[in-house]
């Protein structure tokens, strides 16, 4: 398995996603990383996976997830067919119950979603907001053949009003890497404690930023010395997708956040991306629920709702399913 090849097809594929890239298993440390690749009969790479393995104490089992996998195109059913004969070999190797996988690609695309129902998949299209392990609706904006200018003059007019008063407020917002985590990580935990989710640790965002060799960064929003909101980006395979978001309850009226969006946006332009990814909008149907204004504030930028497919499940071994998914759920929670 030649994992430079691997890597070069997924960060240039339009099919690519960072969490199918080489680089995520060094963020991914308690899973087993395993790489599928596909070629065609000239040799040339036509697909690829990324599975990531979760051993199951006690039962002598696994469960196998490709996150925002396969990379390939899904119409093609003998590139799937292929793939799947790989995973297969995987799932002997590591007597695994469940394959999972939640591919990007659109819940309207009948062909795609066929295609693995055909295979065995079971398509849970039922699963809203956060019953799914990845957010089904992200915010996209299309910024390809677009300048900066375009893309600014594009945004609503209280949303450009915000990105200039916060400048003229004297925000200053720069990248980094990881000499301002402790700044970061302070203001994930502000944000935590006032939205009322889980963070990760300073040690899981510093690995992640290293993994991504420069093309994961911390985007930084100070008023002189204080810091006011940060975000966490990575910029693979021509799409910067906003990760992680933070802010400070202080100085709020100076509308650190619009800055700092407008930034990376910017970023993302001057580097040659086709797609500014705000990430995900769970609710965003729903304004009674605590996540609409997450929505409201995206919206602010002009892009688009994108609703993937959702998640495609595989069994194995059925009967081993319950069972590992009860210690799976203990595990998490001990």
């Amino acid at each position: 398995m030649n994992i430079k090849d691997y890597e070069n097809y997924c960060s240039n594929s339009i099919y690519g996603n960072f969490m199918q890239s080489s680089y995520w298993t060094n963020v991914k440390t308690n899973w087993i990383p395993e790489y599928i690749i596909v070629n065609d009969k000239t040799g040339n790479i036509v697909g690829v996976m990324l599975i990531l393995v979760k051993k199951i104490p006690f039962l002598n089992t696994a469960m196998l997830y490709a996150p925002r996998g396969p990379v390939c195109d899904m119409h093609n059913m003998e590139i799937l067919s292929a793939i799947f004969l790989q995973v297969k070999l995987i799932a002997k190797k590591y007597h695994a119950y469940m394959l999972k996988i939640d591919p990007l690609i659109n819940e309207n695309d009948v062909v795609s979603i066929n295609n693995l129902k055909s295979l065995g998949f079971v398509h849970h299209s039922e699963k809203i907001g956060y019953d799914n392990i990845q957010c089904r609706e992200n915010y996209i904006i299309d910024i390809n053949g677009r300048s900066a200018q375009e893309i600014f003059d594009s945004f609503k007019p209280k949303c450009r009003y915000n990105i200039r008063l916060s400048q003229r407020k004297g925000v200053s917002c720069k990248f980094y890497g990881t000499e301002k985590i402790d700044d970061f990580e302070a203001l994930m935990k502000e944000t935590g404690e006032r939205d009322g989710f889980y963070i990760r640790t300073k040690e899981y965002f510093a690995r992640l930023i290293k993994s991504f060799k420069g093309n994961a960064k911390l985007c930084m929003c100070y008023y002189k010395n204080t810091p006011l909101s940060g975000a966490l980006f990575i910029d693979y395979a021509k799409t910067v997708s906003y990760v992680y978001g933070c802010s400070s309850n202080k100085l709020r009226n100076y509308m650190p956040n619009y800055l700092m969006q407008w930034t990376m946006i910017k970023y993302a332009v001057d580097t040659g991306c086709k797609t500014y990814d705000f990430c995900g909008i769970p609710y965003w149907y729903d304004k009674t629920h605590r996540n609409y204004g997450v929505y409201k504030f995206k919206q602010g930028f002009n892009g688009e709702i994108r609703t993937w497919a959702g998640e495609f499940d595989y069994t194995f071994r059925g009967n081993l399913q319950r069972c590992a998914d009860i210690l799976m759920k203990i595990k998490k929670h001990s």
